[in-house]
């Protein structure tokens, strides 16, 4: 049963919120890393009850199941801003456009508002009665309610962070490899890049997925292991290519496009599959709406609070669409950039909500790019200014569903939804900017040259520095061919057509994982590959339990030690102390 609110058992404390505050901050640095690196992220949820618990109840000896819930609140709430951010607006470091990084932060920070202010109020409609199962949700509440296993998972999370640690100080001193070249000991072409990046974040986020991260390994398989010889076995490369060109030129001219069209065309089809979730959702807004004034209760957020906020975040996406767009953008024009933006930011927050509570899975790339696409069509290709509101979807859309998660573990251990609303609203500004200034230092230092990206030395390379933000390259490559005019429609086309396919008849967002795998340098997706065949291994020879408790949080532990290490190397090249030669 919920906790009274004038109880004195420990729930808002300054122990918890501090440490919920730094946690989520670093969280949001290593995840900014990875969702650069590998093109998806982790909620953070699980790591930040893990360590909360740890914290609170082993080194403080105070702590309560709900003021766990209320820390591991504010540092989800914190570090989901991080895909936000690294999905989106590096395709404008990609297409060296320059923009102001404070409005951009603005807009962000008024997205990750917006978003909560839309999904607060639907939250007695989908948890209370329409009783969506939220399945992170779940997983956090069953950690808080196990005090035995909070601590094994601690321990064997920084057993995990450390050894990643160690593996990325290694590789740079150059004691390990950075990747094993199967390909030499097969025989095998240099474009069909068969090697393994020996990068344990790879492997980890493998181990998280196991049998589901298999359409993603499927489609590096497809791109580079049969796509490619049937290139050159078919004489589709030009004769002026040279042999040591040919990989480059199958990737940037081949398998990129048609990647993205994969991707789009399961992107759309996820936003088609999840119609149902739509109509539930307006259903739960209107059933919402009537019961408002009936059930409203001192455990919810006042309404005029919610309405104020909404305003405030709208008006400051007009004031950062003229401001950022200049001359080029009229008055009219912002007001309608903001209106339609937040129309479509509340509307894709909603189906992202729904699909989770049902299912986990969000079509998100896909509301975003339709985001941008329907902004470049308003503005007229004002390219800044369609990002602000991509970034702000994209922003905002994770805060639904994280607020939403947040919201279901503590209705199963009885926490207070206006304290978890209160909390998470008020450090809702610090995800974008933690996640900016990490975007714009690795874009300064990475693999010790400036810049990121699918055409940077790294990824040409192919080593396991490589950092190709996937998905914002993707968008970065729609843009450009929208305002080109020079848009490969016969590869965008037949990869959305399979896209659409394996989304709609295979797997749910498995046209996603597909094109971002042709997306991704194949030795980064073999890695991964590795990864989901180990968990396979170890649910067949243990048990799905064991994997739960034991090799979850170690697998968590090598994607964040891989992450801090390589943003605290960035800040060592930056300070001077390291050379990034």
């Amino acid at each position: 049963m919920p906790i009274s609110q004038n109880s004195s058992y420990r729930e808002m404390t300054f122990a918890g919120i501090t440490f919920g505050v730094i946690l989520g901050c670093i969280m949001t640095m290593a995840f900014t890393y990875s969702g650069l690196k590998l093109g998806f992220t982790l909620a953070g949820s699980e790591i930040a009850a893990i360590l909360g618990f740890v914290f609170l109840h082993y080194i403080l000896r105070k702590g309560t199941i709900v003021e766990n819930n209320i820390q591991q609140t504010i540092a989800s709430g914190i570090n989901i801003g991080s895909a936000g951010i690294s999905f989106t607006l590096p395709a404008l470091l990609l297409m060296g456009q320059s923009f102001n990084p404070y409005h951009m932060a603005l807009a962000a920070i008024a997205g990750s508002f917006l978003g909560l202010f839309v999904i607060i109020p639907l939250r007695k409609q989908m948890i209370d009665l329409d009783r969506l199962r939220f399945p992170s949700g779940l997983a956090v509440a069953t950690i808080l309610k196990s005090p035995g296993a909070g601590v094994v998972k601690a321990k064997l999370l920084g057993i995990g962070t450390a050894v990643s640690m160690l593996a990325v100080i290694f590789t740079k001193l150059g004691i390990i490899p950075a990747e094993i070249p199967l390909g030499k000991f097969l025989g095998l072409p240099d474009y069909m890049s068969t090697s393994v990046a020996l990068s344990l974040m790879n492997i980890g986020a493998g181990l998280l997925a196991g049998k589901g991260g298999l359409p993603f390994v499927a489609g590096g398989i497809l791109g580079y292991w049969f796509i490619a010889p049937m290139a050159v076995s078919n004489s589709w490369i030009p004769t002026d290519i040279k042999s040591d060109g040919i990989g480059q030129f199958i990737y940037g001219d081949m398998l990129r496009p048609m990647g993205i069209g994969i991707l789009i065309g399961g992107a759309i089809m996820g936003v088609i599959m999840s119609f149902p979730a739509m109509r539930s959702a307006i259903g739960s807004i209107i059933r919402a709406s009537a019961n408002l004034g009936k059930t409203q209760t001192r455990d919810e957020m006042p309404p005029k609070l919610i309405g104020f906020g909404a305003i405030v975040s709208i008006v400051c996406l007009f004031i950062m669409a003229k401001l950022m767009g200049g001359d080029s953008v009229s008055i009219p024009m912002a007001m309608a950039v903001s209106i339609v933006g937040s129309i479509w930011l509340a509307l894709a927050g909603i189906i992202v909500a729904q699909c989770t509570g049902m299912t986990d899975i969000s079509p998100l790339s896909g509301l975003s790019l339709i985001a941008v696409t329907l902004m470049l069509a308003l503005t007229g290709n004002q390219v800044i200014v369609a990002m602000i509101i991509g970034v702000a979807v994209c922003v905002a859309t994770r805060q639904c569903s994280d607020m939403m998660q947040d919201l279901k573990t503590g209705f199963l251990v009885g926490g207070i939804p206006y304290h978890q609303q209160l909390v998470q609203v008020s450090v809702a500004w610090l995800g974008p900017i933690i996640g900016i200034a990490t975007m714009f230092l690795l874009w300064h230092t990475t693999d010790g040259t400036p810049g990121f990206g699918p055409d940077s030395t790294a990824c040409i390379n192919a080593t396991s520095g490589c950092l190709s933000a996937p998905q914002a390259g993707a968008l970065q490559s729609i843009i450009q061919s929208v305002l080109s005019g020079n848009v490969p429609l016969d590869k965008y086309i037949a990869g959305g057509v399979i896209g659409a396919v394996l989304s709609s008849y295979v797997v749910s967002g498995m046209g996603v994982l597909v094109g971002l795998a042709m997306y991704l340098p194949f030795p980064i997706t073999l890695g991964y590959g590795v990864g989901c065949l180990l968990n396979m291994y170890l649910l067949k020879r243990k048990s799905s339990l064991w994997v739960e408790e034991k090799m979850v949080p170690l697998a968590a532990g090598l994607i964040v030690g891989e992450a801090l290490t390589e943003l605290t190397y960035s800040l060592l090249i930056i300070t001077g102390v390291v050379s990034g030669a």
